[in-house]
C-alpha cells in the first residue's frame, strides 16, 4: 500500500476555507495565519495533481473535481473524529459493545423507545438484543452473558430485579374454532382434546412445568408473531399477550375465551443487572433509561 500524498490536516482546512466562505474567514476561526491556510491548500493541490479551489473576487469556491473529493474527505475526517472519540471512551471505561436479554414478553415499543434515547448518547457503543424465554432468560442472567436482563418472573436465586411493567395474558382463539361457541369454559380440562400453541423455552434445561401444557396436542412456535399466524388460520388456542392482540381483539379476528376461576394471566417485567459490580457507563445509562420510561421513582433520564 503506497504511503498518503496528503494529511488529514490539509483535509480539514480545505472544508474550513469552503464552509467559512474564504481563507481570511477560515483563519479566524482556526486562530491561524491566512498564508498557512493559502500554503495548505496549495500544497494539497500539488500533491494530488487537482485543482480544488479557485478564487474569485475574496471567495474561494469549489470546481467540480473538489466538489467530489471534498465530499470524500468530510467522510473520512468525520470517520477519524468518531475513532478517537471511540478510543477516549474506551479509556474511561465506555463499553463498545452491550448485550440485552430481552423476554419475548417484553413490548418492542417499549425497547424501541428507550434506544431512541439512547442513541444520541450512545458514543459508538453496538447494541445485541438476545430474544429469550423463560429459563433461556434465567440462564443469560445466571451465567452473567448478558448485560442487562428483561426477566419475566421472579429473578433467578441470588439476583435483584427491579419491577418494570406487568404483562397481562388472554386466552384467545379463532372466531370460528369450536372453542369460540362455548360461553365459558367451566373446567380447562375440556382444554385437554385442542391443540395448545406453546411458545419454546430458549433455555438448555426447559421448564415444562412454567404455564399451563396439560394438552394432548401441542404445537411449539420461536415467537408470539408466529403463534397469531396459526391462530389466524383456525389453529389452536394460546395465551398471548394482551397489547399484542388487542387490534385483532376489536377487529373479530381473535376470540377471547371466557375460562371460569381465570381467564386472564399477569407476569412481572423484572430489569436485572447480572454483574453490577463489573456495570459500565454506557450499560448505567441505558439502566436508567429503562427506569425513566417505566416511570421508576428515583430514575435519572
Amino acid at each position: 500500500m503506497g504511503r498518503a500524498k496528503s494529511t488529514l490536516e490539509q483535509w480539514r482546512i480545505l472544508q474550513a476555507v469552503v464552509d467559512y466562505g474564504g481563507y481570511a474567514q477560515a483563519a479566524s476561526h482556526l486562530n491561524k495565519s491566512q498564508s498557512s491556510l493559502n500554503h495548505a491548500v496549495a500544497k494539497l493541490q500539488n500533491q494530488l495533481g487537482v485543482s480544488l479551489l479557485e478564487v474569485k473576487g475574496r471567495k474561494a469556491f469549489l470546481t467540480p473535481q473538489g466538489e467530489v473529493l471534498l465530499r470524500r474527505s468530510r467522510q473520512i475526517t468525520q470517520s477519524v473524529s468518531e475513532l478517537e472519540r471511540l478510543a477516549n471512551n474506551l479509556e474511561q471505561g465506555w463499553e463498545p459493545h452491550l448485550t440485552i436479554a430481552r423476554d419475548l414478553v417484553y413490548p418492542m415499543e417499549k425497547m424501541i423507545a428507550i434506544f431512541e434515547a439512547f442513541y444520541p448518547s450512545s458514543r459508538g457503543t453496538r447494541i445485541t438484543i438476545l430474544d429469550s424465554v423463560i429459563s433461556g432468560t434465567r440462564e443469560l442472567i445466571e451465567s452473567k452473558a448478558v448485560d442487562l436482563a428483561l426477566c419475566a418472573g421472579a429473578p433467578p436465586k441470588g439476583f435483584i430485579g427491579q419491577p418494570l411493567c406487568q404483562v397481562d395474558f388472554m386466552l384467545v382463539c379463532h372466531p370460528a374454532h369450536q372453542l369460540a361457541s362455548t360461553s365459558s369454559i367451566e373446567d380447562e380440562h375440556a382444554l385437554t382434546q385442542h391443540l395448545q400453541l406453546v411458545i419454546k423455552d430458549t433455555g438448555d434445561d426447559p421448564e415444562e412445568n412454567i404455564g399451563w401444557l396439560k394438552a394432548e396436542q401441542r404445537l411449539t412456535v420461536s415467537n408470539f408473531h408466529e403463534a397469531k399466524a396459526f391462530l389466524a388460520k383456525n389453529l389452536g388456542f394460546c395465551w398471548i399477550p394482551e397489547y399484542l392482540i388487542t387490534e385483532e381483539l376489536d377487529a373479530g379476528l381473535l376470540h377471547r375465551l371466557k375460562l371460569q376461576g381465570g381467564d386472564r394471566r399477569s407476569g412481572v417485567i423484572n430489569l436485572i443487572v447480572p454483574d453490577r459490580d463489573h456495570q459500565g457507563p454506557a450499560a448505567k445509562l441505558l439502566e436508567s433509561l429503562f427506569l425513566a420510561e417505566h416511570k421508576i421513582k428515583g430514575a435519572k433520564p
